[in-house]
């Protein structure tokens, strides 16, 4: 941002990585599989059927953004495993459980999830999921500005993949330290991480992987100021996540983009790319970014000098990162108090 400082913007949440090997090629396909679910789930009365039907319903609403319908099928899950004593099952529902609290913003609950989750895998001897489950436990603490902690998390799970010739896990782990060295501010180192994390998913064919380190490189070279690259890679990204259907994303590299396009003094691109980021936001239930886009249309607008506007997007990012307890909360008040001060004095 140039000439005067009007606050500080911010790049989407970074995502969290699923269990159960869980691949797919396009939207259509996640359709296919819940309409085939939701058949086989009104035929199966075999309990041990049922709560692995369950499981993957819930996997694939959440990818769809479907996040309340998300958790009621893990919850189904969990009840059956717990019932037929499935530890495996459920160590996969609470975990999942924990992904859809964390896009909920319920970070206290996903952070028990995960943890319940974690101790069941370690007792069963998944050393698959542990990883999964300390990366997302070192996601969250990258979000809470945790950052050495959480590459202790990754580093651990990134061993694990190392360890058992777990690809996918390898690739994914090598991401999360690149997006802990972003928020330390070392894009450089973190670009070295993303681009080992592409070559090892598009080896596999892992497309969410792939659009997810695409993504990371444009976050990176954002940081950086190299906006045309930037630009590009979230374009690349964006494309791949309109294939797959991944929704979560879309409003991220949508969102991303705007603040390029903010930084480059092209503010009413930027608004139109932050609106529409938004409104996947609120349709998913994504708190975490609700926010993120509100600030930065309140920031924005405020670059146009429309400060009750800017008051309002503020306004409303900061009761969001109150409830969900974001580490941007307090420089959200801040802004506002700035503002309203500033407005007062006309």
């Amino acid at each position: 941002m140039k000439g005067e400082d009007h606050g500080q913007a911010y790049q989407a949440v970074e995502a969290l990585s699923m269990p159960l090997n869980f691949s797919y090629q396009n939207k259509d396909e996640l359709l296919r599989r819940k309409r085939i679910n939701e058949h086989l789930l009104e035929k199966i009365k075999n309990k041990s059927e049922k709560e692995k039907i369950l499981l993957e319903l819930g996997t694939v609403h959440s990818l769809l953004g479907e996040l309340h319908k998300a958790t009621n099928r893990y919850e189904q899950s969990l009840a059956l495993a717990r019932e037929i004593g499935d530890s495996s099952i459920e160590e996969n529902a609470l975990g999942n459980m924990g992904n859809a609290c964390v896009i909920l913003g319920k970070t206290a609950d996903a952070i028990e999830y995960y943890e319940q989750a974690l101790a069941i895998a370690r007792k069963i001897g998944d050393r698959q999921n542990e990883g999964v489950w300390l990366s997302n436990l070192g996601s969250i603490y990258t979000n809470q500005v945790k950052t050495l902690e959480a590459i202790e998390y990754f580093k651990h799970a990134l061993s694990i993949a190392i360890d058992i010739k777990d690809r996918r896990g390898e690739g994914n782990r090598l991401a999360n330290l690149g997006n802990a060295f972003i928020a330390l501010g070392e894009p450089r180192k973190a670009i070295r991480y993303f681009e080992q994390a592409l070559v090892i998913h598009r080896k596999i064919y892992d497309l969410r992987g792939e659009e997810s380190d695409l993504g990371n490189l444009g976050r990176a070279y954002s940081n950086m100021g190299e906006t045309l690259k930037a630009i590009d890679y979230y374009e690349q990204a964006l494309a791949i996540a309109r294939k797959i259907g991944d929704v979560l994303y879309q409003g991220a590299w949508m969102g991303n983009l705007g603040l390029v396009y903010f930084n480059l003094g092209k503010t009413h691109k930027a608004i139109d790319c932050y609106k529409q980021a938004l409104a996947i936001a609120r349709e998913i239930g994504d708190m975490r970014n609700e926010g993120v886009w509100l600030n930065n249309l309140g920031l924005t607008y405020s670059n146009l000098g429309k400060t009750q506007k800017a008051i309002e997007f503020m306004k409303a990012a900061y009761e969001i990162f109150k409830q969900i307890e974001s580490p941007y909360a307090e420089q959200a008040r801040k802004q506002l108090a700035k503002w309203q001060g500033d407005d007062s004095k006309k």
